[in-house]
Formats: structure tokens, C-alpha cells, sequence
């Protein structure tokens, strides 16, 4: 049988939202080379996937975290999916910002949060896991009961398991890169010295290729 894991995977490679190039790498915001790139927004233009992963985030959330009573995406890639969600299980939405804006009032956090309200965070992907818990740390200085997170995608790497611990943050996720390497590797998206390349960049990625 098919796990969950494995077929979000294959709709992220067959949709090209996750993109491998071991030949010519990615550079990613960070400055970061990477040989894979994923752009979760493009789910939002296939609506069988869109529905698939929408629900199947849905069901993680009431299968962890039956008590929510908000859902907060993260700006700006979790936003749509996060309002997806929201309108799914009919609860209310909001979103945090990277900080600040700086005009009209100022806010971070976008919609109306009561205090004590249990909030569960929706990311579309995990890499060092930064910018998901800056939102995670100012839900709670709002005084929001975060009972955790579930996002799409991670890389699992081990500075975003122990920043995830250090925070005492719950995370999960639908898939991951562990699953979707191999997935590749299965469907012929790469060939073995290609999935090497894979494996060996998840160790060091902040210094491979330089």
C-alpha cells in the first residue's frame, strides 16, 4: 500500500513543485548551493493536487491537534494553503509576517487572535526551520496557545530537528527529503550518482559546492 508519504512525494516530483539539478545548482536565499529546489506555491495551480495535499494536511491536524481553534500560516508560501485549511475544518485564519510592517498599524500578525486561543501553524516547507519558529515565538508573545505545527515538506536537517527540540515545537509534516530522494531515485528522476550527490548535500548544505 502506497503511503502517504510517498504518494505527496511523487505529486510534488511529477508537478515539478521539487526540482533536481546535481549538473547546475540552485542558489537559495541563504546563499546556499543546492542541487534540489522546491516551490510549494506551484501546487496552488493543480487543483488535484492542491485538494490532495489540502486534505491531507487537514487530517493531520484533526488526527494531533483535535482541540485547534485557529490556523496561522506562515508568510508568505503557507498563506493560501493555510486559508485553504481554515475554510476546510470552518475555523478561524490568520497569518504572521517575517516582522513588522512598517505602515498602517504596524502589525506582524495579520486577522484577529484572542488570547489563549489554540492556534495550530501551517508552513509549506522546512529547511533550517527559522522563519516557522519566528512565527511559532510571536504567536506565543501574543499570547497564543500553540499546540504545533505541520507543513508539507522538510529536508530534515539535523539544525532544524534541534532548533525544533530547543523550542519545544511539535512538527508534522506530509512528506520529506529522505521519501522524496528515494522517490526519485525509484521513478527515474535520477540516476544513482545523481542520488549520491542528493545524499551527500543533505549533510553539509551549507557548504557543499563552494
Amino acid at each position: 500500500m502506497e503511503t502517504v508519504e510517498k504518494k505527496i512525494a511523487q505529486q510534488l516530483l511529477e508537478i515539478e513543485a521539487v526540482q533536481l539539478n546535481t549538473e547546475t545548482p540552485f542558489v537559495w536565499a541563504s546563499g546556499w548551493l543546492s542541487p534540489i529546489y522546491c516551490d510549494n506555491r506551484k501546487i496552488l495551480s493543480v487543483p488535484p493536487v492542491r485538494n490532495l495535499i489540502c486534505d491531507a494536511l487537514c487530517q493531520l491536524i484533526l488526527r494531533n491537534y483535535p482541540s485547534v481553534e485557529v490556523i496561522a500560516g506562515v508568510a508568505t508560501g503557507a498563506i493560501a494553503m493555510g486559508a485553504l485549511i481554515a475554510d476546510r475544518l470552518k475555523k478561524p485564519f490568520i497569518y504572521v509576517r517575517p516582522r513588522r510592517k512598517d505602515h498602517g498599524t504596524g502589525a506582524q500578525i495579520e486577522g484577529t487572535l484572542l488570547p489563549q486561543s489554540k492556534v495550530v501553524i501551517v508552513e509549506d516547507l522546512i529547511s533550517t526551520g527559522h522563519s516557522a519558529l519566528s512565527a511559532s515565538d510571536c504567536l506565543k508573545k501574543a499570547c497564543a496557545d500553540v499546540l504545533g505545527m505541520v507543513a508539507i515538506f522538510s529536508y530534515n536537517f539535523d539544525v532544524a530537528r534541534r532548533a525544533f527540540e530547543k523550542s519545544n515545537c511539535e512538527l508534522h509534516t506530509l512528506t520529506n527529503y529522505d521519501t522524496l530522494i528515494q522517490e526519485a531515485a525509484e521513478k527515474d528522476y535520477v540516476n544513482k550518482q545523481q542520488l549520491e550527490t542528493l545524499k551527500i548535500w543533505r549533510l553539509t548544505p551549507n557548504t557543499w559546492g563552494r
